[in-house]
C-alpha cells in the first residue's frame, strides 16, 4: 500500500526532472546526477517521501553514471516489478512506501548479493551521516 500522493503538492516541491523521474518513470542522463560520484557516508532517502532505501556503505561504483548500490536497507521498502517499456524487458524498482520510480535492478554487481540496483540521483535525497 502507498501512501496517497498530491501531484500538484509535488510539482511545487520538486524540480521538473525530480518530477519526471518518479512520476513518469523518466530516466536522468548517466554521469549528471547529483549522486553518481558521492563517496561520502549517510543514507539515500526517497526524494518523494523521505524513506531511507539505501546505505551508502552498499554503494559501489558501476561505471554507469549512474548511483549504484548492492543492497537495499529493507527489501520491504522497494518493490520491483517488470518492465518492458523502451522494447526491453527490465525489473523496474519503485519505492514502496509511496510508488516514486526510482530506477532499475540487474543482476550484474558485485558480492555478496551479485546486485545492481540503477538509481536515478534525481529519485534520491542524500543525508550526510553525523561525525
Amino acid at each position: 500500500m502507498t501512501v496517497p500522493i498530491d501531484r500538484a503538492e509535488l510539482r511545487r516541491r520538486l524540480t521538473p526532472l525530480q518530477y519526471s523521474v518518479t512520476q513518469e518513470a523518466d530516466t536522468e542522463r548517466p554521469f549528471t546526477g547529483a549522486d553518481w560520484d558521492n563517496h561520502d557516508a549517510g543514507a539515500y532517502r526517497c526524494v518523494v517521501c523521505g524513506e531511507v532505501l539505501f546505505d551508502a556503505a552498499d554503494k559501489f561504483d558501476s561505471h554507469s553514471g549512474w548511483p549504484s548500490f548492492f543492497d537495499v536497507l529493507d527489501k520491504a521498502r522497494v518493490t520491483v516489478r517488470r518492465d518492458t517499456s523502451h522494447g526491453m524487458s527490465r525489473t523496474e524498482v519503485v519505492c514502496s512506501n509511496c510508488g516514486a520510480h526510482l530506477g532499475h535492478l540487474f543482476d550484474d554487481g558485485p558480492k555478496p548479493t551479485g546486485l545492481r540496483y540503477c538509481i536515478n540521483s534525481a529519485s534520491l535525497d542524500f543525508k550526510k551521516a553525523a561525525k
